[in-house]
């Protein structure tokens, strides 16, 4: 089992700039992928950045691309999200998601592990 809880998060204004951070226990020797999902009021959860366990690649949603920035902490155990230049649309429920399985692609990672969520608002 793994366990993930999130920080970060809050209310900024639009063009402002937000981290959020997750950080992993238990059996995280057995993770591929962390990653950052996001769920807007009454849209379906949508797939934000992840990041290979063990190699470091990262992928990114083209919504945030050139915005957003997902890294590891040495120890391994932390995941970070860096968002610049945030826009209204980026205001959602952001979900920490873990996996142990491998992905043809980074949008369609199947996740076995969730954190609870943290909100992030982007006001106009």
């Amino acid at each position: 089992q793994v366990q993930l809880e999130e920080s970060g998060g809050g209310l900024v204004q639009a063009g402002g700039s937000l981290g959020l951070s997750c950080t992993a226990s238990g059996r995280t020797d057995s993770l591929h992928y962390m990653a950052w999902i996001r769920q807007a009021p009454g849209k379906e959860r949508e797939f934000v950045a992840a990041i290979n366990w063990n190699a470091g690649g990262t992928g990114y949603a083209d919504s945030v691309k050139g915005r957003f920035t997902i890294s590891r902490d040495r120890t391994g155990t932390t995941v970070y999200l860096q968002m610049i230049s945030l826009k209204p649309e980026d205001t959602a429920t952001y979900y920490c998601a873990a996996s142990r399985w491998s992905s043809k692609s980074w949008s369609t990672i199947q996740y076995d592990y969730w954190g609870e969520g943290t909100q992030v608002t982007v006001s106009s």
